[in-house]
């Protein structure tokens, strides 16, 4: 995204999301996926978790401007989303339901502009959820809010209001969240792009008691296809990552995470294999 372009108010703080807790994951995950020349693509995924195995197939379609998903899971629920671009310049619109749940229908529609995004969404149902996120600015500098309004109980289920500034070589954001509840900062630092060095930390403070927490995180990338990751938080949690493309768009990732202040428990290992011929 250019750095005059739109800045949807879900992209705020997400330099240091993704820094701190993406591809991090403690159970066992296999997905295959394959994709044949006329645009349908057909991913498998089933995941280890205890005892329980779960699993899912997903088709995707492409034709146009319109994109459909169907997801088939082991309990026999289908999801099926329909996205459609361009209905005018900038707008995307988004309808998703699953089966046999006559209440998770839900309509999604986005509008980006050369200084503005708008995000509204609302449940196709006869309570249905609002919500709507609004930002102004640029890459560089934006701002902008979000809310949830419950028309059943007429309560807001959340509101939330933030403000990001990017450059090449940091990121910072604030966020005001949990209705008014909690403030959350954070900072990245983008120490050499050519191995994707950074270092990263959120501190995350609730207003009501006044609690403070924090979470540090770094990333590395010792070649071109490898990456390895490292966070640590104050409540004595480290977790560790490594993910290697063993073959092109083939990755191989593994996860690990220690509590030291329950130095008893077992450590929470993971395991993800992607696949795509």
């Amino acid at each position: 995204m250019g750095d005059s372009g739109p800045y949807p108010f879900s992209n705020i703080g997400r330099n240091a999301r993704d820094l701190l807790t993406k591809d991090y994951y403690y159970n066992h995950k296999f997905l295959w996926s394959t994709e044949s020349a006329s645009g349908l693509r057909i991913t498998a995924t089933g995941i280890q978790s205890d005892e329980a195995f779960i699993g899912d197939i997903n088709t995707h379609y492409r034709s146009g401007k319109t994109t459909v998903d169907v997801k088939v899971d082991t309990n026999f629920n289908v999801s099926t989303t329909v996205k459609v671009r361009n209905i005018v310049p900038g707008a995307k619109a988004t309808f998703c339901f699953r089966i046999p749940d006559q209440k998770s229908g839900k309509l999604d529609v986005r509008y980006l502009h050369d200084h503005f995004a708008v995000n509204s969404s609302i449940g196709m149902n006869t309570n249905p959820v609002l919500e709507l996120a609004a930002s102004i600015g640029s890459r560089k500098l934006c701002g902008g809010a979000e809310v949830g309004f419950n028309s059943t109980s007429a309560t807001f289920t959340k509101c939330n209001v933030g403000i990001g500034f990017n450059q090449h070589d940091f990121s910072a954001a604030v966020v005001l969240a949990d209705k008014g509840e909690t403030v959350k900062a954070s900072y990245v630092q983008f120490l050499d792009p050519k191995n994707r060095s950074a270092v990263a930390a959120e501190m995350i403070h609730r207003l009501e008691t006044s609690e403070n927490s924090f979470t540090f995180g770094a990333s590395h990338a010792p070649d071109c296809r490898t990456l390895v990751k490292a966070r640590f938080g104050d409540d004595g949690k480290a977790a560790v990552l490594c993910r290697r493309e063993w073959r092109p768009k083939s990755l191989l990732t593994l996860s690990a995470e220690y509590d030291f202040k329950a130095p008893v428990s077992p450590s929470r290992l993971g395991l993800v294999l992607a696949l795509k011929p």
